[in-house]
């Protein structure tokens, strides 16, 4: 039986050298082949696939949880840590998730391929767990500190790898609603913390330490639940273990024969090639390069990276982490209850995200909602004139500000519906721009840019305040995002319903705006036909 099962193994190695050796004389794969190849994706979708991805997704609600209660956490926290917490201390611990989340993406990127994809997530639980005890047990900012940036490897360990987990064990019928789904998990995470933060900050003494400390619950779920998940079956097929490759296909594609499970399986394995391909001639330095010495890459890139930049510069986070501490300033008596309409906008507008992105395309929603974000935050720096403020402690020195304070908290509100409707996913989706051959050094990029941007807005949010005013700082952000909008108005092609190659096709006629534009024109009357490339 086990000579039977090696014989099966290798002729089907064989069959896949075969087909490779045929695709690359040919130069490419017509669609004919990518059909019959991917015809398991016509059968019904199992409710397993759908319970994978809700599982996976507790790991995007840690990742919004763990970074939505630091704002109600900042102004509830008082003296438990020995003394009160100085601006650049809050500013320290709020930015060191975003630094550990920096690390913890590069590391689950590095053992993720190697591993495959629960164990990342396993580890992301434990540190998730460890980081909310530090925190929870802290007495010294120092620890405290520690505790942050521990959570962070786990925040940054999860945002890499579960959207990928998922989106290699979705349907491709559904993959989009299920990576979706991820993402508002994360802002129903951080509305959640945000929820329990005012919830416990009426509580007498520590209340806190609650708010942190019930972040662990969701971690130790997503770990024991994580062990009735299969493992991605490119995963599976990678490391040569067909068989149960073939069991996990079963299990997502009930109705599903033989035959099909194995073309899936062919097609997975063509995909590993296709993507290993230029690794194997080349250093991983020559690819890096390639990067900035091929124009159109080089093109590519920069939008994918320059757009998450503007999603980060923008000012949204100053809001997320600090959103508290900002409507104490203005003068809300229950800040922390003031600050959940930040999260709970976030969220409702994510959803309105996944109804308009496929429908209106990237380009449209970004045209509107970057220069929206923009207005709003001119608007926030008029309104910031005329609230007196202290700018030595950052408090108010009015019991009375009226008007503007409630300025600032409806444009605040409109700025992130704004956000969420366009930038914040579609900086994300951004990587479809980036060619396959440096798709993973390119994605790394992106996810760098994220979290390094991230790292300058929170470390510095509460300086700026200081040092150039309120009014000041929301000016500077008007800006970020005004020059955000005149970047996407010259530079950002309109790629909906583009196949991954039209879209390769797009960035050598420069940025491709024209070319784009054109495409859309004339495939605006054909069917919709999803092509999707191996691997994705």
């Amino acid at each position: 039986m086990a000579i039977s099962e090696k014989t099966s193994v290798d002729q089907k190695r064989a069959e896949s050298e075969d087909y490779v050796e045929y695709a690359e004389r040919k130069g490419s794969t017509t669609v004919t082949e990518v059909d019959d190849m991917s015809a398991i994706e016509a059968t019904a979708a199992s409710k397993a696939a759908w319970l994978i991805s809700i599982t996976i997704s507790l790991g995007g609600f840690l990742f919004g949880y763990d970074t939505g209660y630091i704002s109600s956490v900042l102004v509830t926290i008082g003296t438990s840590l020995g003394h009160k917490l100085s601006t650049s201390e809050q500013e320290l611990v709020t930015s060191l998730t975003s630094g550990g989340a920096l690390l913890g993406a590069v590391f689950a990127g590095l053992i993720a391929d190697r591993f495959g994809r629960k164990w990342p997530i396993w580890c992301a639980c434990a540190v998730f767990i460890i980081g909310t005890v530090l925190q929870t047990a802290a007495f010294s900012v120092a620890q405290f500190a520690v505790g942050r940036f521990v959570v962070g490897l786990g925040v940054g360990s999860a945002a890499m790898i579960c959207p990928l987990y998922i989106g290699e064990i979705a349907p491709a019928k559904y993959r989009g609603r299920m990576i979706s789904f991820n993402n508002m998990s994360v802002t129903f995470g951080q509305l959640v913390a945000s929820a329990i933060g005012a919830g416990l900050a009426t509580v007498k003494g520590e209340g806190w330490r609650g708010t942190v400390g019930i972040g662990a619950f969701p971690a130790i779920g997503l770990a024991i639940m994580l062990l009735f998940c299969p493992e991605s079956p490119r995963q599976l097929v990678a490391h040569g273990r067909l068989e149960l490759a073939d069991t996990v296909l079963l299990k997502i594609y009930q109705t599903s024969t033989r035959e099909q499970r194995q073309a899936k399986i062919r097609s997975i394995e063509m995909s590993i090639q296709e993507a290993t391909s230029s690794l194997i001639q080349e250093s991983l330095w020559v690819s890096f390069k390639r990067i900035f010495t091929t124009a159109s890459t080089a093109r590519a890139v920069a939008v994918a990276c320059i757009t998450m930049a503007i999603s980060q510069l923008g000012g949204f986070n100053t809001l997320m982490y600090y959103s508290s501490t900002l409507f104490a300033i203005v003068g809300f008596s229950n800040a922390t209850a003031v600050g959940i309409t930040v999260s709970a906008t976030n969220f409702a507008f994510s959803i309105l995200n996944l109804v308009l992105v496929d429908k209106f395309g990237r380009r449209f929603l970004l045209l509107i909602s970057v220069l929206g974000m923009s207005i709003c935050m001119l608007i926030a720096a008029v309104a910031f004139h005329y609230i007196p403020i202290d700018l030595a402690t950052l408090t108010v020195e009015s019991d009375n500000v009226g008007w503007p304070g409630v300025l600032v908290l409806v444009t605040i509100i409109i700025y992130v519906g704004f956000y969420s409707t366009g930038v914040a996913t579609i900086a994300w989706i951004g990587t479809e721009l980036i060619p396959l051959e440096v798709r993973a050094l390119g994605t790394m990029l992106n996810t760098v840019t994220c979290w390094s941007t991230n790292i300058i807005i929170a470390s510095t949010f509460l300086s700026m305040m200081k040092g150039i005013t309120p009014s000041g700082a929301f000016g500077f952000y008007c800006g970020i995002c005004f020059v955000g909008w005149l970047f996407v108005v010259f530079c950002y092609p309109d790629v909906k319903g583009m196949p991954l190659e039209t879209i390769r096709e797009v960035f050598n006629h420069g940025f491709g705006l024209r070319y784009s534009k054109q495409w859309q024109r004339e495939h605006k009357h054909e069917k919709k036909v999803v092509q999707q490339s191996f691997g994705h």
